[in-house]
């Protein structure tokens, strides 16, 4: 287990279902709901790709400094690999899966 204070927030430490609902389903598609359905689509017809790409991992890891600065540094990465996803197949639902699925990792990770 990695289970490091520094990374792993209260919620990732000790998880309650609520939490693991919170993390493996609404999170992931109220997010990726407003940054790739969102932000990334109304960018793609104004600018670049990778701008658009670039911009929307900088959204994602904006909406998550609440958890901390290192916790929104540490969420950029991801958000590239979402927003890369998205720029391919156009499918906010599959950023949505992936999203899971990383969280799904930090929770078994930390928890």
């Amino acid at each position: 287990m990695f289970a490091n204070t520094a990374v792993c927030g209260p919620t990732l430490l000790s998880p309650d279902l609520a939490a693991v609902l919170r993390l493996l389903v609404l999170a992931p598609l109220l997010e990726e709901w407003v940054v790739r359905a969102g932000l990334h689509a109304w960018l793609l017809p104004r600018c670049s790709g990778a701008l658009a790409v670039l911009a929307s991992a900088a959204a994602f890891s904006a909406l998550h400094l609440g958890s901390g600065p290192l916790a929104s540094a540490l969420v950029f990465g991801p958000g590239l690999a979402f927003g890369l996803a998205y720029q391919r197949w156009r499918d906010w639902r599959l950023c949505a899966l992936l999203h899971s699925a990383c969280n799904a990792w930090a929770l078994s990770m930390c928890a």
